[in-house]
């Protein structure tokens, strides 16, 4: 077994730390953190690059077999003390493996002939970011897009996608005039999900073509100058008082209409 620290002041730790914790962090070294088995397993199996593969003594003697399944020679691993495990995660119950991610470069998205497109508009809560990235893969949505949402690769989204982060195609684009043009330019047709009678019931509505379903904010919605943008305004008709759903399950209802 590899030496095991137990500092905190250990400069892995330190940056581990750093980029659990701030934004800016990731965004200056462009790295990201991972924690626990399967979302480890998921970004070596989908080939994602990893700078650090981190195990507690206790992970390394049940898990160490994990670095010995794909090539991780830019990958560098370090055992630490249980204790030390303890400190820098993120869940009551860790299993005590972590990992420091390349944010990938982002690519200019493609938009496949009769493609299903998210776009999460203005999305706060990172449980429902990852949740919505998590049910897209699962439905076969060809790519999320985020404007004006939560940091994608805050510990909480990458948790919430359960290894989905390396498989759905994701596009940021927080500027609303280049998201409208990227999307008329790629001749998709833009939907609004708002709560009005008058829009469109969901269960009647036709797809054809490229699509692209913008979901608002958590408490407020779409802002009316953005449903008033896209080309159709659809609803979800709900019974009795209720008169919202949480965004991640209106997303998922919309999801699957989109692919039926």
């Amino acid at each position: 077994m590899e030496n095991i620290i137990t500092s905190k002041e250990n400069p892995t730790i330190k940056l581990y730390q750093k980029l659990s914790s701030s934004k800016k962090e990731r965004l200056q070294y462009g790295l990201f953190v991972l924690e626990g088995l399967r979302i480890v397993e998921d970004a070596i199996k989908e080939k994602s690059s990893l700078s650090h593969i981190i195990m507690t003594k206790y992970a390394y003697e049940k898990f160490g077999y994990v670095i010995f399944q794909a090539d991780l020679r830019d990958t560098k691993t370090i055992v630490i003390s249980n204790e030390l495990g303890n400190k820098i995660a993120l869940t009551d119950t860790t299993q005590g493996i972590f990992a420091i991610c390349r944010i990938p470069v982002q690519k200019k998205m493609i938009f496949s002939e009769n493609g299903r497109y998210i776009v999460l508009y203005g999305l706060q809560d990172p449980g429902n970011v990852g949740m919505i990235i998590r049910t897209a893969d699962a439905l076969g949505i060809n790519g999320v897009i985020l404007s004006g949402s939560c940091d994608l690769y805050s510990p909480k989204v990458i948790r919430s996608t359960m290894g989905s982060i390396f498989r759905v195609d994701t596009l940021i684009e927080n500027d609303t005039e280049k998201l409208f043009g990227i999307l008329k330019e790629n001749t998709v047709e833009t939907l609004a999900s708002v709560i009005d009678k008058d829009a469109e019931n969901i269960n009647n509505c036709l797809f054809k073509g490229k699509q692209a379903v913008f979901i608002g904010n958590e408490g407020n919605g779409l802002p009316a100058e953005i449903s008033e943008r896209c080309d159709r305004r659809i609803t979800i008709r709900m019974n009795g008082t209720v008169n919202s759903l949480n965004a991640a399950m209106a997303s998922g209802i919309i999801m699957w209409e989109l692919t039926k």
